[in-house]
């Protein structure tokens, strides 16, 4: 996930942005409504991970609305789905994301699943508008001015667009 960070996103480690990716136990292992997957090729090597959290949008720095929206205990939160460069295009992050949601779902709380995606990350976007509904795009000037575009993901039949 590290790698990610400082290739795709090119800010390096922010403690207070990615504390979960070095204790990754602690967020997603430990709490009992949390996840995280990794995805490993044959050879046993990480090619993507996923996650979610019981978490939603904080604000600030997101939008007010969408933290009264997608408020913390009621949201599944997607995160951290990052596959390798060489890797994608594969239908790897279609399937974490998948499986994220089956397991939002199967929690029964859960009455959202959330994201939200740095548009400057090639791919990104069209990815997930490919899963997903635009709630706000940040870029419209409504937002908090990030330029971050925030995502509901359908939890019923019919997911990703199928």
């Amino acid at each position: 996930m590290l790698d990610i960070v400082y290739r795709d996103f090119g800010i390096g480690y922010v403690p207070r942005w990615h504390a979960d990716i070095v204790d990754p136990r602690r967020a997603y292992l430990d709490p009992a409504r949390h996840t995280l997957l990794v995805a490993v090729d044959g050879a046993g090597e990480v090619v993507g991970t996923g996650a979610l959290d019981a978490r939603g949008p904080r604000w600030p720095p997101n939008p007010r609305e969408l933290a009264e929206r997608y408020p913390s205990g009621e949201t599944a939160q997607v995160r951290r789905v990052y596959v390798r460069p060489e890797c994608r295009r594969q239908g790897i992050a279609r399937e974490l994301v998948e499986r994220l949601v089956e397991f939002a779902v199967a929690d029964g709380g859960y009455r959202a699943v959330y994201l939200h995606t740095d548009p400057a990350v090639p791919g990104a976007e069209a990815f997930w508008r490919s899963l997903g509904k635009v709630v706000l795009d940040e870029r419209e000037g409504r937002g908090a001015g990030q330029g971050i575009v925030h995502f509901e993901l359908p939890m019923g039949a019919g997911w990703g667009g199928r």
